[in-house]
């Protein structure tokens, strides 16, 4: 059986990818079975419980359930089915930096590692294709920073939160982690967003290369614009102010939903 994990990264196209392959979801099927973070919630929750744990997947508990859900997902796979397994969901790769302590994605090799030996325990037969995208740096951390403004407490301004994080954003050296922690047969790759700007379809388009659809079945693909854009700064200012202001969670949500109803309008970077 081949499986294709897109597993990441945070904040690389991600959520484009997982629209186009929704939006598409029919065409796909005659060729694929496809899985987003909707479709296997218990797994990408546990590789994210193990993520928090710190960089060697902290609580053997963590690294079990992680397992459990994995064995669970695969065990429900009919074996007999040739088509190809697609899952892509960046929670595969745990929490985002800059949550839990987290500085960079210290725990993906493990979760990587583990998913293999999983995967190897309940389809022996299995050759997986790892995938990753990855993105420079500094659109990245500006990108996350959005992020985080937008869905937790963050009080830093970005020039403070750049200043911590940023010895630590290196993609590349994470994927280049990730391989030297996923045994052979399995494959690691990788591609940069910005090599993906005038492809017909962005970031998906490494992915079917690593799928191989049939060319009809490609071209038949529709786009989507990019999703899950920022914002413009004055949306950003205003998410800071917000987060400062020590409102309870309900108040704090419903006016962060208000600001971005408000600015939906507003030119906004790609996230």
């Amino acid at each position: 059986m081949r499986l294709i994990a897109h597993a990441g990264f945070h904040k690389t196209g991600t959520s484009s990818v997982q629209q186009t392959l929704r939006r598409n979801g029919k065409r796909l099927a005659r060729e694929f079975r496809v899985f987003t973070h909707r479709d296997i919630p218990g797994v990408c929750g546990a590789a994210r419980g193990m993520s928090a744990g710190g960089k060697h997947g902290g609580d053997p508990l963590d690294a079990a359930l992680f397992a459990f859900e994995l064995a669970q997902f695969l065990a429900g796979l009919d074996a007999d089915d040739p088509r190809p397994v697609v899952i892509s969901s960046e929670n595969l790769a745990g929490h985002m930096p800059g949550r839990h302590g987290l500085r960079r994605y210290s725990v993906t090799p493990a979760i990587m590692a583990r998913f293999a030996e999983v995967t190897g325990e309940c389809l022996p037969d299995a050759l997986i294709d790892f995938h990753f995208s990855t993105r420079e740096r500094e659109s990245w951390l500006r990108s996350c920073y959005w992020q985080h403004l937008r869905a937790t407490r963050m009080t830093d301004d970005f020039d403070s939160y750049r200043a911590a994080y940023l010895p630590h954003a290196d993609l590349e050296a994470d994927v280049a982690a990730v391989s030297a922690a996923v045994p052979a047969p399995h494959r690691v790759h990788a591609t940069p967003l910005e090599a993906c700007a005038d492809l017909r379809l962005g970031p998906l388009e490494p992915l079917l290369d690593l799928m191989q659809p049939g060319a009809d079945l490609r071209a038949a693909l529709t786009p989507l614009p990019p999703a899950n854009r920022a914002l413009g700064a004055e949306v950003a200012d205003e998410l800071l102010r917000l987060n400062r202001a020590g409102l309870d969670k309900a108040a704090l949500t419903a006016a962060k939903k208000a600001v971005m109803a408000r600015g939906t309008g507003s030119r906004g970077f790609p996230a």
